[in-house]
């Protein structure tokens, strides 16, 4: 016997494992106070690199995003705030562990424009290393994540 020629198709070719894919859902917010002359924003520390992003989290079953967005502004700046209007919603995919199992995630993050009602950014809460108020010309430059730099320009443009 002779040995065919390949077909071109590796060995393992059909033996390739498919990654399940899993949809998340978060929300978020620029929560700023002050007005044209002075406009401050807060962003939070996360993580053991000390990555500088906005405060926000996944969406609970039955929660709408824009409650999200004012409680995790709550749990991880310390502040409370109100909704203004929505500002962007950002999506983008990346490799994680669910239940111990490898997934592929498909996340949609929506960002809003939050009102500082009162609070204080010490009060947040364990998820964060650090929250603190930045001046709103300072904070594109702190955060990590280039789709939070371009919700944190919006805001600006929103704020004046």
């Amino acid at each position: 016997m002779t040995p065919r020629k390949s077909s071109g198709s590796t060995p393992n070719s059909s033996l390739r494992i498919k990654v399940p894919v899993k949809e998340q859902v978060s929300a978020g917010g620029v929560v700023f106070r002050g007005d044209k002359g002075r406009v401050e924003v807060v962003i939070v520390s996360v993580g053991g690199q000390n990555r500088w992003q906005l405060p926000k989290g996944l969406v609970e079953a039955g929660e709408k995003p824009e409650i999200t967005a004012v409680r995790e502004a709550h749990e991880e700046g310390g502040v409370s705030s109100d909704v203004v209007q929505p500002i962007e919603t950002i999506e983008y995919w990346y490799a994680g562990l669910d239940n111990g199992i490898k997934v592929r995630f498909h996340k949609r993050v929506h960002f809003y424009l939050l009102r500082y009602v009162s609070g204080d950014t010490g009060d947040h809460d364990w998820e964060v290393n650090e929250a603190r108020w930045v001046p709103i010309e300072d904070a594109t430059s702190q955060l990590a994540f280039d789709n939070e730099k371009r919700v944190m320009e919006r805001a600006r443009e929103l704020v004046g």
